[in-house]
């Protein structure tokens, strides 16, 4: 407790000034969360029985397997021009599904959002639903059910990709419509406005930029799930994946790894360079 005493004041008044002591409240429940969380990564440490020298030596464990299993990578195999047609059937495939996720995203995520939804009473609820229960289920889990319910082939892999989609893009999109300034839609209400000429002048514009990078970004998501779908029979090189894993064919696997890799950077470029000249323009 520091005290300090005015003389300036009337009758020689003491003017005690206590330190607050919410800062000492916050200091414990910041060390006492960091303590806790230390004791739990030991615990868990301790409880999964893990060798921290198996981590020492696992970088050379994975350096000796790739060079004698997967090393040289097989280029001829994925030269091959049925390997490149489900190379491009991946594209495909990863670009529909996450197309036809954002189109349905759209009308979902404005319903699911409490500050513009059409009715707080059965959209809202019903937009969240959709959403929530979309994003619950892995995008593999999805591709399986597609491939059970419909059979083999691409169009399982893009119905699960939509439905992946619209989970992760409808959320986000519900997220940012909430983050509005309010102040633009009660002006289109006041002149009369309806629920679509409220979204598309006052809710649009303001999430323009948001959703531009989401879809962007959920693109270039669905287009790495794609490569994987196919392991499951959706269709596109996931499938050739599946065969060399199951055959032992190491040589083979690390080419399309390779292809993997080199489609996804290939992704990344294409999608900062579009992000780059939308912003240049907008």
């Amino acid at each position: 407790m520091n005290a300090i005493k005015d003389d300036d004041l009337p009758n020689g008044t003491n003017v005690t000034l206590t330190l607050s002591r919410l800062y000492y409240i916050q200091f414990f429940v910041r060390f006492g969360t960091f303590l806790f969380l230390l004791v739990f990564i030991g615990y868990s440490l301790f409880f999964m029985d893990v060798k921290l020298n198996r981590c020492t030596s696992m970088f050379g464990n994975i350096g000796n397997m790739i060079k004698t299993r997967f090393y040289p990578p097989d280029i001829h195999y994925i030269l091959n021009e049925r390997y490149l047609k489900s190379v491009f059937e991946t594209i495909q495939m990863a670009y529909l599904g996450a197309l036809s996720g954002i189109l349905c995203s759209i009308p979902i995520s404005w319903c699911a959002s409490f500050n513009v939804t059409p009715n707080k009473r059965f959209a809202y609820p019903a937009g969240k639903f959709i959403i929530t229960f979309c994003r619950s289920i892995h995008e593999m889990i999805w591709g399986l059910f597609f491939v059970i319910t419909i059979g083999y082939g691409m169009f399982s892999g893009v119905l699960a990709l939509t439905m992946w989609s619209i989970g992760f893009v409808g959320k986000l999109f519900s997220d940012e419509i909430e983050s509005i300034n309010m102040g633009q839609v009660e002006a289109i209400r006041a002149t009369g406005g309806n629920s679509i000429q409220v979204f598309i002048y006052a809710v649009f514009p303001q999430v323009r930029v948001a959703w531009i990078g989401i879809s962007i970004y959920s693109w270039d998501s669905a287009f790495r799930a794609a490569t994987v779908l196919g392991y499951f029979g959706a269709g596109g090189m996931g499938l050739y994946l599946k065969q060399t894993v199951e055959e032992l064919e190491y040589f083979k696997v690390s080419a399309i790894l390779l292809t993997i890799i080199m489609l996804v950077l290939i992704s990344e470029i294409v999608s900062a360079w579009v992000r780059h000249r939308i912003k240049g323009q907008l």
